[in-house]
């Protein structure tokens, strides 16, 4: 991978033609350095956020031993690039091919399930081994979240303590475990679903659990999206986890994606053409732009940057986005705001998409051509470094970076 100062002087020094994927190092190493230092027990890597080799590597050398994976591409990605570190199977549903693949030949142990079915499986594709720690997703509350996802996962409530039980004859460790969803914008939610955990135990005493694992869900920072401090996402953490009964006793896991890579990298992408307020971009959302597509919607602090290296004096206009398929599709709503100037040849540089970004590119009309770089460069925006208070003031008023 090659290195450069700026994102400028990739611009400056090439001019390029293809999307540019320009990835930070040390943004990747101070999120996982928060992690490690600020959330209780295991911090485990939810590798679909950004399955990249150089991502896993990254985590790796920063710390980070134990990773969650949903599928045996990804259990495959974390052996061969952070070889040792635990690897959990962390998909509710899996193949019995895939389970059985991962317990004999990639050493997993740690499964979860959210159905008697499931469990059975686990159980039978194993060969009845005797050293399975099994987890169940539990369904919980998501009203706050920035993206939902409790509709497809989850064991309801009156079917919990059955499958526990059940689990509990077979399981060398139990544990629980859930999802608050995406981006979630409020601590409290991990206080009530550790809460209901707690009821849960209180209301079943001669039950014992091992494993709490609190799921994923911790944000990042995008323009009109404020995340409180992370910090209150700890206190809201301990605050539950100390309302525990038997406080302590537990071994507890996390499951970090987007708050761990999302400022790791930024896209410089080159207009094509304006029509009006619509500029066509030679990425998209069958890019590394899905989650600013209509289906999600988010919006990313960006900024241009001119091949001559002049700067835009003009004020700033709200922008929408095509990319560059052929389909009407592969649309952004935005609204973007950039420089009234912006014109066909200039690029934009548009931050947070470590996460989910090119994790996300197809190969739609032939437009999977990118390339990716190292910068030693800060992040467009941060919950991390030095310039966090301002960026988060320019977050909570929805502004372009530029």
């Amino acid at each position: 991978m090659d290195e450069f100062k700026s994102v400028d002087d990739v611009i400056r020094a090439s001019r390029p033609d293809v999307p540019v994927t320009c990835f930070r190092p040390a943004a990747l190493a101070a999120a996982a350095t928060w992690f490690l230092d600020n959330i209780s027990g295991h911090a485990l890597y939810a590798v679909k956020a950004n399955p990249a080799p150089y991502v896993i590597e990254g985590l790796f050398a920063a710390g980070i031993r134990h990773f969650d994976a949903a599928s045996i591409p990804e259990i495959q990605l974390v052996r061969q690039h952070a070889p040792g570190a635990h690897v959990a199977f962390m998909h509710p549903v899996k193949s019995r091919q895939a389970i059985e693949q991962a317990y004999f030949d990639h050493g997993v142990r740690d499964f979860s399930f959210d159905t008697v079915d499931e469990l059975n499986k686990i159980v039978a594709m194993t060969g009845q081994s005797k050293d399975l720690n099994l987890l169940l997703r539990l369904a919980v509350p998501q009203a706050t979240s920035g993206l939902f996802m409790s509709g497809k996962f989850g064991c309801p409530p009156e079917k919990t303590i059955e499958l526990l039980k059940a689990a509990r004859k077979i399981a060398k460790r139990l544990g629980v475990c859930f999802h608050v969803g995406s981006q979630m914008m409020d601590p409290g939610a991990y206080t009530a679903a550790i809460g209901r955990v707690g009821d849960m135990l209180r209301a079943n005493p001669r039950l014992k659990i091992d494993i709490i694992d609190i799921g994923g869900g911790f944000p990042s920072i995008y323009p009109g999206m404020n995340p409180p401090p992370l910090s209150t996402y700890k206190d809201a953490i301990e605050a539950g986890l100390a309302q525990l009964p038997n406080p302590g006793s537990y071994e507890i896991w996390s499951e970090p994606g987007r708050a761990l890579v999302a400022e790791s990298a930024s896209v410089v992408t080159r207009v094509e053409l304006r029509k009006d307020d619509a500029l066509y971009l030679n990425d998209g959302t069958f890019g590394s732009l899905f989650d600013a597509s209509l289906t999600v919607g988010f919006d990313f602090p960006m900024r241009v940057i001119r091949a001559n290296g002049k700067k835009t004096g003009a004020g700033l206009k709200p922008f929408r986005f095509y990319g560059p398929t052929c389909t009407s599709e592969d649309y952004m709503p935005g609204p973007f705001l950039l420089p009234g100037d912006i014109k066909e040849g200039d690029y934009i540089e548009i931050g947070q998409l470590g996460a989910y970004g090119n994790t996300m590119r197809t190969n739609f009309n032939g437009f999977y051509h990118h390339e990716i770089i190292a910068v030693d460069a800060p992040p467009l925006m941060t919950l991390y470094g030095p310039e966090k208070a301002k960026q988060r003031r320019k977050a909570a008023a929805g502004l372009c970076v530029a």
